[in-house]
């Protein structure tokens, strides 16, 4: 039977701005992508996210990104590698103490945003990266876009790996994604996307943009539950996963099988 992990990126509210359906999303999800108070998020956030995470059986994850709430994470800014190493390492020890004080820990680490997409073609930046996680806890799960620098440099520095794709974007030929500024970047039909997610489980194949059929593996579906009709695509793609005799399971229990 296959098996996929379906995580979300979670905890972006800050102070009083609020952003995202949390509570909702944690019932389809397997794995929480919680920012650590950088491109967003506060320590009140952490602790409120990682609680529900717990609670809802959700495994704990970190998501760090570049120090920008302005930019929402997702502006490019020009960094060494061993900024990198130390943005990642501070976040990460952040949310371990949230995650130790509700009994649980941290399970995997996903950069977020402008950084996330650097790792994917920047062997020096995804191996700081992946340094940073291995010199906090070497038994982290490292996720990365599927095939990309980021999953070659964690299996290089000995973590674990999770190659993620994504439920409602275009893969470019190389497997890259299509920027989000060009045109059927977004797959807004939901039939689309899930049919399309679906394939790349069973089959290990998606359609590129320009027609052709790439390779790619999925451990780890993306999903966003930024609006109410997110949330109830998230809840699609879980039907039709189990539907089609895909098991929904944490990282953990896929990677240690």
């Amino acid at each position: 039977m296959s098996k996929v992990d379906l995580n979300s990126d979670l905890g972006e509210s800050f102070g009083n701005y609020i952003l995202g359906l949390d509570k909702e999303i944690m019932a389809y999800i397997t794995s929480a992508n919680i920012a650590c108070g950088a491109h967003a998020g506060d320590p009140l956030v952490m602790q409120k996210t990682v609680q529900q995470a717990v609670e809802n059986g959700v495994a704990v994850g970190a998501h760090p990104g570049f120090f920008d709430l302005m930019g929402f994470g997702r502006r490019v800014i020009e960094v060494t590698a061993q900024e990198v190493k130390s943005y990642v390492k501070y976040q990460l020890g952040a949310l371990q103490a949230f995650a130790k004080g509700a009994g649980s820990k941290v399970e995997h680490v996903k950069p977020h945003g402008a950084l996330y997409n650097m790792a994917t073609d920047n062997p020096e930046i995804a191996m700081a990266i992946a340094e940073g996680i291995f010199e906090v806890d070497r038994e982290i799960i490292l996720v990365g876009l599927a095939n990309s620098e980021l999953i070659t440099a964690g299996q290089k520095q000995g973590l674990q790996v999770a190659n993620e794709v994504f439920a409602d974007r275009a893969y470019n030929e190389d497997g890259t994604l299509v920027p989000r500024e060009e045109d059927g970047a977004v797959i807004h039909d939901s039939e689309v996307a899930i049919a399309r997610v679906v394939k790349m489980i069973k089959e290990a194949k998606v359609e590129a943009i320009t027609g052709e059929e790439i390779a790619i593996q999925a451990d780890t579906v993306c999903v966003h539950g930024d609006n109410p009709q997110a949330v109830e695509f998230v809840e699609e793609i879980r039907a039709a996963l189990l539907a089609e005799g895909v098991e929904i399971a944490p990282l953990r229990e896929i990677k240690d099988n």
